[in-house]
């Protein structure tokens, strides 16, 4: 891969310059208090901020939040992660109140060396996510007026082909952030000749969010684990009742054929909690995950399961894991994915957390980030790279 770095960049001397930066600032903020529940996504792009404000570039954030239709949306301001990346660089970040207007051109003027602007959510503008290449290309080019550099260090946007990921580095000298550097690092290890036993856990609601990546691991891992909602899929495949749990029925033929082609290598639950509703104090019991109550939804794997699947992550040297494996934010059904994550950080080699709700669930429980070797900051990026896909980002950055 020939993509020039933020070293690169440095190296060349960026005093007096100003930098656009794309960062994934997609944090979840509280609906009611408007309050950043996890920052970690902020707290991801400050080396590659420090370091850019440390050699005296004068530096312009930009990020989505949300899904906003492009057009402003007070719901979606970047507003609270202003105030917050400045708490964490401990200096004042002057924001912006639009994206490219009359806000944002003020903003971008009276930045000096060092100092640091966030514009405000990219997808207030139609032009971001247009499919029309004209209406992404002239918001691009405004984006691009602003600097003389572009960094990408938003590794959780890079398999969007938006203006500001696709088409600003092709009007800036561009080069790629220490976060989105470190991400390719590690995925490329699971995707080449990872140490083995290579084992991999899957989670989440839905198989066929994760049927791409299952179909192109499958031939590469030697244990697959499956759990969470979409576990009760393949138990349906293998002919087990599933109560009124979460189901596909269009993918049960395939997730027949994905275990027996598996030839055993695909490890399922052997008990979950099963509850009354999808509810944190409905009422709750562990029965056998063959035979689960026809009035009931599993929302967790069992105690049971969860010393199956650690002992399996035991043995690993290399392993990856997406996907909790049940409703963690519930209490109650919690100890599922909190068992195999901890059994996870026990690994004596190499483990990465793909991001997404499993980077969540790590946070969440306050287990120990530094006892995994890598959480990634995209979720859908980190299974797009694993499936073979061209990430438009990383390939606007090798041009």
């Amino acid at each position: 891969m020939s993509i020039r770095t933020l070293d690169d960049l440095l190296a060349e001397g960026v005093s007096g310059r100003r930098v656009l930066v794309r960062a994934d600032l997609n944090v979840p903020i509280d609906k009611g208090s408007g309050a950043i529940t996890d920052d970690g996504r902020i707290r991801a792009v400050l080396p590659t901020l420090t370091a850019l404000r440390e050699a005296g570039a004068a530096v312009i954030v930009v990020s989505h939040l949300g899904r906003p239709k492009g057009a402003p949306d007070p719901k979606y301001t970047l507003a609270p992660v202003a105030a917050r990346l400045g708490e964490l660089i401990d200096a004042s970040v002057s924001f912006a109140s639009d994206t490219v207007g009359e806000s944002a051109r003020a903003v971008v003027d009276g930045l000096a060396a060092g100092q640091v602007a966030l514009l405000e959510n990219l997808r207030f503008n139609p032009g971001e996510t247009s499919k029309d290449a004209a209406e992404r290309e002239a918001f691009a080019d405004q984006l691009a007026a602003f600097a003389q550099a572009y960094v990408d260090d938003a590794f959780g946007a890079v398999h969007r082909k938006h203006a500001s990921v696709y088409d600003v580095p092709a009007r800036l000298p561009h080069f790629a952030g220490r976060l989105v550097l470190r991400e390719v690092e590690v995925l490329s290890k699971l995707t080449g000749e990872p140490e083995r036993p290579y084992v991999v856990v899957l989670g989440g609601s839905k198989v066929s969010d994760k049927l791409a990546v299952i179909e192109a691991l499958l031939p590469k891992v030697d244990r697959l684990l499956i759990g969470g909602g979409m576990c009760f899929t393949f138990l349906k495949a293998q002919g087990h009742e599933v109560g009124t749990s979460l189901l596909e029925d269009e993918m049960i033929g395939t997730c027949r054929d994905l275990l027996a082609r598996a030839d055993g290598r695909i490890l399922l639950p052997v008990d979950v909690v099963a509850a009354t509703a999808f509810a944190p104090d409905a009422a709750h019991e562990v029965v056998p995950a063959d035979n689960i109550p026809q009035t009931r939804l599993g929302l967790d794997i069992g105690p049971r399961s969860v010393v199956a699947f650690a002992e399996v992550i035991a043995g690993a040297r290399t392993v990856f894991w997406n996907g909790p494996m049940g409703v963690f934010e519930m209490a109650a059904f919690a100890a599922g994915t909190r068992g195999v994550a901890e059994a996870i950080t026990a690994v004596d080699g190499f483990t990465v957390v793909g991001g997404g709700d499993s980077a969540a669930a790590v946070r969440a429980l306050g287990l120990d980030e530094s006892s995994f070797g890598h959480i990634s900051t995209g979720g859908g990026a980190s299974l797009e790279y694993l499936e073979g896909k061209t990430l438009p980002g990383i390939a606007a950055l090798e041009k």
